[in-house]
């Protein structure tokens, strides 16, 4: 499995990743992890590497986190993997889902809320290769 987390803060990558390593171990793989620190890398790295999962920070720069999803989605061939997003206010739950997210989370982050809803939304996305 591969997931791409974005965000502009190195450290909450930092704890995107930690909580990451919890859904690995939910799926019983080993997952490659990928990094943008803003939304325009995240895209680039989004088409190139196709990862099982995008987790995007709402606050990402050059192109947040809805923006992201919303690209991703809307293509022409949508974008395979899922899409979870890290909300800054439960309020902005609606863009989440209007952007094409799979999933997504309101700060602060809590790992194991997170993983769940990641390793979810993989297995929605790509059920043969999450048990």
């Amino acid at each position: 499995m591969k997931a791409l987390v974005i965000s502009p803060d190195e450290e909450v990558r930092r704890h995107l990743r930690v909580a990451l390593q919890s859904a690995e171990r939910q799926t019983g793989g080993t997952w490659q992890y990928l990094e943008a620190s803003d939304g325009l890398a995240g895209l680039r790295i989004a088409w190139r590497e196709l990862p099982d999962v995008v987790v995007a920070d709402e606050i990402a720069s050059r192109a947040g986190a809805f923006a992201v999803a919303r690209d991703l989605r809307g293509a022409a061939e949508p974008f395979p993997g899922a899409i979870v997003i890290v909300l800054a206010r439960r309020e902005d739950a609606w863009l989440a889902k209007w952007s094409g997210a799979d999933a997504w989370i309101e700060r602060p982050i809590d790992p194991f809320a997170l993983a769940d809803a990641v390793v979810e939304a993989v297995q929605r996305r790509h059920p043969q290769e999450v048990g």
